[in-house]
């Protein structure tokens, strides 16, 4: 799958509205992403590196560069309190 992301700020994400549903087609898909997170997760508290994420939003998919914090069943925390639903997250990349 071939996404167009507009680049984004971590700060600006706070404004955005996310899509109610699951962006991901298959349980692959979705396993993947959650093993990228992990690994993105402990990136970021180890060697504070950063990652892009790219999720969709109610104005069209977005990346943004960036640090992980944590990542639970629902939602990923970036530095400085911003969160991403994680049913919106199309792919991270390492």
């Amino acid at each position: 799958m071939i996404l167009t992301a507009t680049a984004i700020e971590k700060e600006n994400i706070k404004g955005l509205k996310f899509p109610k549903g699951e962006v991901l087609k298959t349980r692959e898909e979705v396993m993947q992403r959650k093993t990228d997170l992990q690994r993105a997760m402990v990136l970021g508290n180890t060697e504070h590196g950063k990652i892009r994420i790219t999720f969709d939003t109610d104005d069209g998919i977005k990346v943004v560069e960036t640090t992980v914090w944590a990542a639970t069943e629902t939602e990923v925390s970036l530095k400085g309190g911003v969160n991403i639903p994680l049913h919106a997250i199309y792919k991270v990349s390492i």
